[in-house]
């Protein structure tokens, strides 16, 4: 497999000459009908109101084609080592179900061992559920508190607040859940505080199972545990692992339980493996944890398409691309106008900017073009009262990437003024991708709004586990045909280690290092 720096593609200097689509002169109903493309799940990607015409649209089919982005995702998926940095395979969409050949690596079939962890889940996770696995004190776990840092936190928070809402609204029974992640003190605090821990399940997520921070939280809650002199207390009981075969944890012997994944699978991209099926699976059922997995799936076999039309996530991350490269917008906005997302765009700021922010291709040359957009976002109509103000009328163009729902979770709703607020929600998303594409005249400068504002628009009846798991797996995908695009590795994460060494470096007494101790003295 051949892999080129994206300024050497001939196609690339094509895209380069072409200037954007004026969408504020040419949007009309058969544009915003047609420049759409069916997801998984019943999702569907409407890029109408980004700057990309016909030509546009051949331009990106050659680029696609000629970087081979369809073949080196086959080559991820058949098990080949494409994460250059640290020499190992990248297995996420495994997680979710075969879809090409079988994976053989360490002596094992990697497809089975994740069936057989998932099968360790649903087990696991109905013993919990229907009273069968028990706390210390025989008290049935009504609450489950996730240990876990940056992709063992941000993913599952997300995808746990996410469907909540959902199960709740459907009749199921939910085992409420809560999140620590941060070493600050006060996280463990803040949760620990009113818990009856006689009731509460941990589970601690370490792949390496020596993370500083989620270690030095796990002994936090134990001595916690340890605080609470309740007669017959167990605390081995009240603890479960997901990490590694060879970490520290899986054999321990104070945890009741371990699930494994491996280091093929990143943190960034582990929600629909252990890391997020345990906690999903105890809070609201294996049945809606699966659902997710079948809509990842799903979308992941239509990440093979060749036809970037037939391929949103691809179609996604050329426009990206365009964008980024051509005409120079380094920041990318993610605006679900879905509550139940309030924690998505966090996530995905991990998986985009974690993944692509990088300055140096798969041979480890630094790279002339730009890479990885900032990503950052809130959910819709908060944001119109905050940030929105800039997107409008500030002097960059930032692209938007909406999110969107016809119907509510709960679907319980009341009408004032004539509409329902799921239909004051939904008004305002359509009226602010309309404001922003056409803007608006005025004499008056200051309330003149330039339009020409790009933006893309994910959108289904309503935010189910199986559209999740699909809006999950589009951005995974789009994420990795766009490293794949630019030649770099998007399954590393150099960047996280300078700064912990450097940390431990300050533990230690900073080794006479005289700029980390003016620092480290200030805080003291």
């Amino acid at each position: 497999m051949e892999y080129k720096n994206l300024d050497s593609l001939s196609s690339f200097k094509d895209l380069e000459n072409l200037n954007p689509y004026n969408v504020k002169s040419n949007i009309n109903k058969k544009r915003i009908d047609s420049y759409k493309v069916s997801e998984g799940a019943g999702l569907t990607y409407s890029y109408a109101t980004m700057p990309v015409d016909e030509t546009h649209l051949k331009a990106f089919q050659d680029l696609a084609d000629e970087c081979s982005v369809i073949e080196k995702y086959k080559t991820l998926l058949n098990g080949e080592r494409i994460n250059t940095g640290e020499d190992r395979l990248v297995l996420h969409q495994l997680t979710r179900g075969q879809i090409l050949n079988d994976v053989i690596s360490d002596g094992e079939n990697k497809g089975e061992f994740y069936k057989l962890q998932l099968d360790r889940i649903q087990a696991f996770s109905e013993s919990v559920r229907t009273g069968k696995i028990v706390g210390s004190t025989g008290k049935p776990f009504k609450k489950v508190v996730q240990i876990g840092i940056g992709g063992s936190d941000l993913g599952p928070r997300a995808l746990y607040l996410a469907l909540r809402g959902y199960c709740l609204g459907q009749g199921k029974d939910v085992i409420e859940a809560d999140f620590i992640s941060n070493v600050d003190p006060d996280d463990v605090a803040n949760v620990t505080r009113d818990l009856n821990f006689e009731e509460t399940l941990f589970v601690l997520v370490s792949k390496s199972g020596t993370t500083q921070e989620t270690l030095t939280n796990r002994d936090l809650v134990l001595q916690a545990l340890k605080n609470t002199n309740i007669k017959g207390f167990n605390s081995k009981k009240h603890m479960i692992a997901v990490t590694s075969k060879t970490s520290p944890l899986a054999n321990s012997p104070d945890v009741l339980d371990a699930f494994f994944i491996d280091d093929y699978i990143g943190g960034r991209y582990s929600s629909t493996s252990a890391v997020g099926g345990v906690i999903l699976s105890i809070a609201f059922g294996f049945d809606v944890f699966n659902e997710v997995l079948e809509g990842a799936h799903e979308v992941d076999k239509l990440a093979l398409n060749e036809n970037i039309l037939e391929n949103p996530s691809l179609l996604d991350a050329l426009i990206g691309v365009y964008l980024r490269n051509t005409l120079g917008l380094g920041t990318t906005a993610v605006l679900p106008y879905a509550q139940a997302l309030s924690r998505f765009p966090a996530h995905l700021q991990q998986l985009d900017m974690e993944s692509n922010g990088k300055s140096v291709n798969r041979n480890n040359e630094r790279v002339t073009y730009k890479t990885g957009p900032v990503i950052f976002g809130e959910p819709g109509t908060n944001g119109q009262h905050s940030f929105y103000q800039l997107l409008h009328q500030g002097t960059d163009t930032i692209p938007l990437q909406f999110i969107g729902f016809k119907k509510s979770q709960f679907e319980k709703d009341i009408i004032t003024d004539g509409s329902t607020s799921q239909a004051k929600l939904n008004a305002n998303l359509s009226a602010q991708i309309v404001a922003f594409a056409l803007g608006k005249n005025d004499e008056n400068p200051n309330k003149v709004f330039a339009g020409n504002r790009y933006s893309s628009l994910l959108s289904a009846q309503q935010l189910t586990p199986a559209v999740l798991g699909a809006l999950l797996a589009h951005f995974e995908n789009k994420v990795m045909f766009q490293g794949f695009i630019w030649n770099i590795n998007s399954f590393d994460q150099e960047g996280v280690q300078l700064g912990k060494l450097l940390a431990k470096k300050v533990l230690r007494g900073c080794d006479g290092d005289e700029i980390l101790l003016a620092y480290s003295d200030m805080l003291k």
